[in-house]
């Protein structure tokens, strides 16, 4: 005896229900689409960053700021209510530049902060004259300026040491790795592997970007 199957009809009336209900679930936050985390309100900034990530470039940046970081001193440090750079930032900012020279592919940002003594309108003012220092000792030590793109005074907002006292810590510019120079030709041709392991010894004969 042969035995029937049938696959159960769901009438149309729920079938509707069932997707009104997918497609509600799919807006909850639990259930957004992918790579809808790191979108900042800007549109289309998902699809750039799934890009940027699949070409390499934001992947490789990624690895050269922490190289940079590891081998580099990135922040110098003030006195009290100046922008005058003592003979330790100077020895920090000339690591800096051999390091940035030795990769013309790539560019460098300038972040200056202050503590929480002060206005914050006034330290803002005081933290962009400390990135400016800094920018134009780099300038003065063969760094390009064109690389030194993301001039930023950050003030009193982001202290390492939270406190409204004087802190030495909190009087400091940080240089960080920012991106890749967009008409570089090692750029252009996608070599990034090569950009960021390239050798590279501190106090040693500076590399000029080639192969």
């Amino acid at each position: 005896m042969r035995i029937m199957t049938q696959t159960p009809t769901i009438p149309r009336p729920v079938a509707l229900l069932l997707v009104a209900g997918l497609a509600l679930a799919a807006c909850e936050p639990g259930n957004r689409e992918l790579g809808a985390r790191i979108d900042e309100g800007g549109f289309g900034n998902p699809t750039m960053n799934n890009a940027l990530y699949h070409t390499g470039r934001l992947q490789y940046g990624e690895v050269l700021a922490q190289r940079f970081a590891q081998e580099v001193p990135t922040t110098i440090n003030f006195a009290f209510n100046s922008a005058t750079l003592d003979a330790e930032a100077r020895t920090v900012l000339q690591q800096q530049a051999a390091f940035i020279r030795h990769f013309p592919e790539v560019r460098f940002s300038v972040y200056g902060h202050t503590d929480l003594v002060g206005s914050a309108a006034y330290n803002h003012r005081l933290g962009l004259r400390r990135a400016r220092a800094a920018v134009n000792y780099l300038v003065g030590l063969g760094v390009e300026r064109s690389r030194l793109d993301a001039l930023v005074s950050l003030g009193e907002t982001q202290p390492i040491v939270a406190t409204s006292s004087e802190e030495r810590r909190n009087r400091r510019t940080v240089t960080e790795v920012s991106g890749f120079v967009a008409n570089h030709p090692m750029v252009l041709d996608g070599r990034y592997a090569q950009i960021v392991y390239r050798s590279y010894a501190s106090g040693g004969t500076e590399g000029d970007g080639g192969e």
